[in-house]
């Protein structure tokens, strides 16, 4: 089992990003329920979507939005990683195009990392790592999904995801005396339980195969298409997170029921439900708003900071327990304390007029 502590950093602020638009659950047309029925079963009532904002795109409003917040100077920053399993493009990395964008000093480094659902706690690690020694002092994580394809065979799915682009401004402090106390885990195992089976190097874009309509797990969909094998993800989920919790407690020495909150990855609202209930929390505890958002991937944890506890870290410092977990399968769990200086920005809303024009061929 991974397990990871640094020591000598904090989390400046966090920010996020979303489209204007919002779609309503309520007026959806379902394959297989009635709209009432997979609101209640889901918690999605509303989702935000974009048919021309990237990730990049969001991620650079929350970045500019959080960057003019902690009245930071760009040209220390020194790092940027971006995270996202919807890159603007196969190559280059878009982290470089982002650092070009935010207009960050050419020594910068610059990375991205494919990973979806746990992608904020190996994003927030990696960041972490690079910092924690004093040579680089700012770093910027950037994690989300957006444009993603369409299924219009099959709606289920579907109308689970929305999308957004966060931001997280981490900083070099060595007079800090918490640290981030990390685990993480892989069962490369269940690989299929939520893929696009076309378009990689594996299995490229066939034009016939690739379009034709196709059963996966009971529903009808493309090779283009995410798909996911449902019940295995919610095995998977119910069973990984109180696990991962209960060992990160018991590793470093504390009691996880002391957290003041549990910041799950937003996957549907019976899962988390689920969880809550094995970890035995109160409900106070665990923050959600699957209602307004769906399932934004790596970008659910920061969002859920913004969204539901930006009062609330401004009282006093929160003790904070974070675990992400899906694709892959992978999972990260990240328990820490965030002080009242931190940084959260109000919830930035970009219209789809705000694309990236010039990095755009």
């Amino acid at each position: 089992m991974a397990f990871l502590e640094i020591k000598n950093v904090r989390i400046a602020g966090i920010s996020s990003g979303v489209p204007a638009n919002i779609a309503c659950n309520e007026k959806a047309d379902f394959t297989d329920y009635d709209a009432k029925d997979y609101i209640e079963a889901t918690g999605v009532r509303e989702r935000r979507i974009s048919q021309t904002l990237t990730t990049s795109d969001l991620c650079y409003a929350a970045a500019e939005q959080l960057i003019s917040d902690l009245h930071w100077d760009k040209s220390e920053i020194e790092a940027l990683v971006f995270v996202s399993q919807t890159a603007d493009y196969i190559l280059p990395a878009t982290a470089c195009i982002l650092q070009d964008r935010l207009h960050l000093s050419k020594e910068c480094f610059a990375e991205d990392i494919s990973l979806g659902c746990s992608g904020w706690v190996y994003g927030l690690s990696t960041v972490m790592s690079l910092l924690y020694q004093g040579e680089i002092k700012k770093a910027l994580l950037l994690c989300g999904d957006a444009k993603q394809r369409v299924n219009k065979i099959e709606k289920t799915n579907a109308s689970l995801f929305g999308v957004a682009g966060t931001a997280t401004a981490v900083e070099y402090r060595p007079t800090i005396s918490s640290s981030f106390q990390f685990n993480f885990g892989t069962d490369g195992s269940g690989f299929d339980a939520v893929i696009i089976p076309d378009g990689g190097s594996r299995n490229g874009i066939d034009k016939e195969k690739s379009f034709t309509p196709y059963n996966y797990d009971g529903k009808m969909t493309n090779r283009l298409n995410s798909v996911m094998k449902g019940m295995d993800v919610f095995s998977f989920g119910i069973s990984t997170v109180p696990k991962s919790i209960k060992k990160t407690a018991e590793h470093f020495g504390f009691n996880y029921l002391d957290a003041d909150y549990f910041i799950f990855h937003q996957a549907n609202k019976k899962m988390n439900e689920f969880i809550a209930k094995k970890l035995k929390l109160p409900v106070g505890k665990v923050p959600l708003w699957m209602d307004e958002f769906g399932n934004t991937s790596s970008a659910s944890i920061p969002l859920t900071i913004v969204t539901r506890l930006k009062n609330q870290l401004s009282e006093e410092p929160k003790k904070i327990i974070c675990c992400g977990f899906g694709v892959g399968l992978s999972w990260g769990t990240v328990a820490f304390s965030a002080d009242k200086d931190i940084v959260i920005s109000d919830l930035v809303e970009v219209a789809d007029s705000e694309v990236d024009n010039e990095h755009t061929v």
